[in-house]
């Protein structure tokens, strides 16, 4: 007697599962793929410089906050952000022509110079320094972040 049940055939679903997966996977390379091509286009030199100058006031606000005010605690920030001073109008080329731009970081580097030329002896005077300082970076982020 032959058998009447048809032989049954497995399930399309893990067949759907597995194209699932394999698109899941491509999907995921492809998206990494873009993202690091756009990255790639993005110049990260400005964000650089902001970002050691940002370190360095912090560390600056930190020595006089607990009480490190000596010169030696002092000067080596303000000699770094003098130096990433000099780097700004090339940090921004789109911004370097605009006159605003151009007094904000000079009046920036005047007043580095100026503690430079004659450090703080206490902290009094530093976390004055430091006060000018933040607010002439707090007047160009204003004037150009929005």
């Amino acid at each position: 007697m032959a058998s009447d049940a048809a032989p049954t055939r497995p399930s399309a679903a893990s067949r759907y599962l597995f194209m699932f997966l394999i698109g899941l996977v491509i999907g995921s390379v492809a998206t990494v793929m873009i993202v690091r091509a756009l990255q790639a286009r993005h110049d990260p030199y400005p964000d650089s410089v902001m970002n050691v100058m940002g370190k360095h006031s912090k560390l600056l606000q930190q020595a006089v906050s607990a009480n490190r005010c000596a010169a030696t605690d002092t000067v080596p920030h303000v000699r770094t952000l003098r130096a990433m001073a000099n780097d700004l109008e090339m940090a921004f080329p789109d911004l370097a022509d605009d006159q605003r731009f151009s007094d904000h970081a000079s009046q920036f580097r005047a007043k580095l110079d100026a503690s430079l030329a004659t450090p703080p002896t206490d902290c009094a005077a530093a976390g004055a320094m430091a006060d000018q300082f933040m607010q002439s970076c707090k007047g160009c982020h204003q004037d150009f972040r929005g």
